[in-house]
C-alpha cells in the first residue's frame, strides 16, 4: 500500500512527502496550506497535493488583522482547523492507504483508513501531549506568567490517536521514553529521526577564526519559553568574555519581550525574521549554537548548524542525543541548567581549538547522517516490515 499524508503544516512532512514520491510509495498529501503557498515544492506532483485552506490559512494570517488577540477566538480557531481537515479526508479515502497523519489530525480519517483494510500511523513530532503539557506548565510558572494550557478536547483526540493508531511515529529518544512513561508499549513506536538540508546548508567562507576575538553564540526559534530562552540568557550572562554577542532570530514571545525588558543587554542582537537562504551565513559566523529547550520533539536548526560547521549545546529534550554525542559535536546538558551551559560556553571561549574541533566534527556527523535521503530511507524500510 502506498501511504497517504495529514499535515495541518509544512512542518517535515513535505521532505517526507518527496522522499516517499522518490521512491513510489505516495499517495497523496493532505494540507491545511493553501495551495499557492505550495509552488516551491519540487519533488511533489501538484495533483497528489489536496489542500483544505478554508480555516487553516486564515488561522495563520490572522495576526495580519488583529484577530489573534483573543485567546478563546485562537483555541477554537485552531481547534476546528485541524477537525474539519481531518473529517474531509475521512471523506476522500476510498481505498487501502497507509495513513500517516500528523498528531490531532488523524482520528476520523485513520479509522476510516483501517475500515477500508489500511493503517493509521499517527505522526508525532513532539513528546507525549501530556508531558509536554506539563512541562510547559512548570515552565511558564518560572517566567510568572499564565500558561492558558493545551486545549483539552486536543489532549482527548490525541490520546485517542494513540490508542487507535497501530504506530506512533517520532524523532527522537526523548519523545520515545515520554510515550513508555504515560503507558505506550514500546513496541508501538517507531523512532525515525529528522534529515537535515545538507543542499542548503554548508560552511560559508565567513567561518569564524583564531584571529576574531569575538564569541558569538546564536540562537534560531521562537524565543520564549518553549526554548528555554530564560537560561540561554541568564547563561549567556554569567560567560565571561570581553567580546561576547547573542544574536537572536526569530520571533520574541510576550514572556521573552518582558523578561528582556527588565535586563540591561547590550551584547544582545534581535534580528527577528531572516530568510531562509540567509541563515548560512548566520550559523557559520556563529562560535556555538545553543538551544537549550524545555520540550521539543527534534529541532531541525541543530543539524543546520552542524551542517555549517557550528557547535551546538543543547539540552536533552530537545532529541540532540539522536544528533550528536556530547563532548564531541557540542554539549548536551539538562533542561534548567543556565551554569551548565555558561560552563560550556566559557569552555569554548577560551579553547578556540576545542571550538573548532568540535565544528568540524558536527560538519562530519551530519553529513554521515545522511540528510533527507536517510530520512526517506528508514521510512521505506519500516514500511517494508509493517505486515
Amino acid at each position: 500500500m502506498n501511504v497517504s499524508q495529514i499535515s495541518i503544516g509544512r512542518f517535515h512532512h513535505f521532505h517526507l512527502a518527496r522522499q516517499l514520491q522518490k521512491r513510489d510509495l505516495l499517495e497523496a498529501v493532505f494540507t491545511g496550506y493553501p495551495r499557492f503557498k505550495l509552488k516551491d515544492e519540487p519533488g511533489i506532483p501538484q495533483s497528489k497535493i489536496h489542500t483544505f485552506p478554508w480555516l487553516q490559512a486564515p488561522f495563520m494570517a490572522r495576526g495580519r488583522v488583529g484577530l489573534d488577540q483573543w485567546d478563546w477566538l485562537n483555541r477554537e480557531w485552531a481547534w476546528q482547523a485541524h477537525e474539519t481537515l481531518d473529517r474531509y479526508v475521512r471523506s476522500r479515502l476510498r481505498a487501502p492507504t497507509v495513513l500517516l497523519a500528523l498528531s490531532g489530525s488523524g482520528l476520523h480519517a485513520g479509522r476510516r483508513a483501517q475500515e477500508l483494510g489500511g493503517l493509521h500511523i499517527c505522526d508525532r513530532g513532539s513528546s507525549h501531549i501530556r508531558v509536554q503539557e506539563q512541562l510547559l506548565q512548570e515552565e511558564y510558572a518560572r517566567y510568572g506568567a499564565c500558561w492558558k494550557g493545551i486545549d483539552p478536547r486536543s489532549i482527548a483526540k490525541e490520546e485517542a490517536e494513540y490508542e487507535q493508531a497501530d504506530l506512533i511515529s517520532v524523532p527522537s529518544q526523548f519523545c520515545v521514553d515520554s510515550f513508555i512513561h504515560q503507558g505506550i508499549p514500546k513496541e508501538k513506536i517507531l523512532k525515525i529521526p529528522y534529515g537535515a538540508r545538507l543542499e542548503r546548508f554548508w560552511p560559508c567562507a565567513t567561518q569564524v577564526s583564531d584571529q576574531q576575538p569575538e564569541f558569538r553564540v546564536l540562537f534560531v526559534g521562537s524565543a520564549g519559553p518553549r526554548k528555554g530562552f530564560l537560561d540561554l540568557l541568564k547563561a549567556f550572562t554569567l560567560l565571561q568574555h570581553p567580546r561576547k554577542k547573542l544574536t537572536l532570530i526569530g520571533s520574541l514571545s510576550t514572556e521573552a519581550q518582558s523578561y528582556l525588558k527588565g535586563t540591561d543587554q547590550p551584547s544582545v542582537e534581535f534580528l527577528g525574521s531572516v530568510p531562509n537562504a540567509q541563515l548560512r551565513a548566520h550559523y557559520s559566523r556563529a562560535s556555538v549554537f545553543v538551544l537549550p529547550s524545555i520540550e521539543e520533539g527534534l529541532a531541525m536548526v541543530m543539524g543546520e548548524a552542524m551542517a555549517c560547521g557550528c557547535p551546538v549545546i543543547a539540552s536533552t529534550n530537545t532529541g540532540a542525543s539522536d544528533l550528536f554525542t556530547d563532548g564531541t559535536e557540542g554539549f548536551i546538558v539538562p533542561i534548567r541548567s543556565p551554569e551548565l551551559i555558561a560552563d560550556r560556553l566559557q569552555q569554548l571561549a577560551d579553547a578556540p581549538e576545542l571550538r573548532h574541533r568540535m565544528g568540524r566534527a558536527a560538519l562530519m556527523r551530519v553529513q554521515t547522517l545522511g540528510g533527507w535521503d536517510a530520512y526517506g530511507d528508514a521510512w521505506q524500510t519500516a514500511l517494508t516490515r509493517i505486515p
